[in-house]
């Protein structure tokens, strides 16, 4: 029973711990949030009190999916006049124009919004067509350069590691990356990484669920 306890006090201890770091701000100057639909009415507002300096906004998935938030985040995160990207979710079973035709349906055309985002987590191995996996790369190219005629600038490769791990992406389209590890830095793309999704346990101000916490590379 003592034992017990004192894993008990130990789990508490680290949760607590964990739910209060966020990377030194001497290391990374820049830092902001991923916020959707999970993250409920966010307090843009209070989010900056908590240190965020930009914000990522998930926007669309898929070719008819989109964040039930969005359009309520994108006008409070502009009212609160932080800066701020969009995020579309891609889905590799999928043909990349049906997806394209979502996200600039849904996403405005706006020079002062950051890079894009392109968030790669499905694997093209779900989809049970040997045929998307060997046109994996060229229909992703296809979506990234029509997004990028939508926003006028280059995204930004969100990829996971699992997808890193079975496609090898990184390494074959050269775009800034955001890679994903809680409290240690990932190294898992085989080059430097631009955004790096270090924590999903912070608590802050303005939201109800615990923010994913994003570093920019100084």
């Amino acid at each position: 029973m003592v034992l017990l306890l004192g894993l008990v006090g130990l789990a508490a201890v680290l949760w607590f711990r964990a739910s209060d770091w966020q990377p030194s701000r001497g290391e990374y100057p820049m830092q902001g949030a991923l916020i959707g639909a999970g993250d409920g009415a966010v307090d843009f507002n209070a989010l900056r009190a908590t240190g965020a300096d930009f914000v990522y906004i998930e926007a669309s998935h898929g070719a008819e999916g989109r964040d039930e938030m969005f359009p309520r985040n994108l006008a409070a995160v502009t009212d609160a006049q932080l800066p701020h990207g969009v995020v579309h979710a891609y889905d590799p079973c999928v043909p990349a124009q049906r997806q394209a035709a979502n996200f600039v349906t849904i996403v405005p055309r706006d020079p002062e919004m950051l890079p894009p985002a392109i968030s790669l987590d499905k694997l093209a191995s779900t989809c049970g067509d040997p045929i998307v996996e060997a046109g994996l790369e060229s229909e992703l190219t296809t979506f990234i350069n029509q997004v990028e005629g939508h926003a006028g600038q280059p995204v930004v490769l969100k990829i996971s590691q699992a997808f890193e791990e079975e496609h090898g992406i990184a390494t074959r389209i050269e775009r800034n990356l955001w890679l994903e590890r809680d409290f240690l830095e990932p190294d898992y793309a085989g080059r430097p990484w631009t955004l790096w999704s270090s924590t999903s346990y912070l608590r802050g101000e303005g939201a109800d669920a615990a923010l994913r916490w994003v570093v920019v590379q100084p």
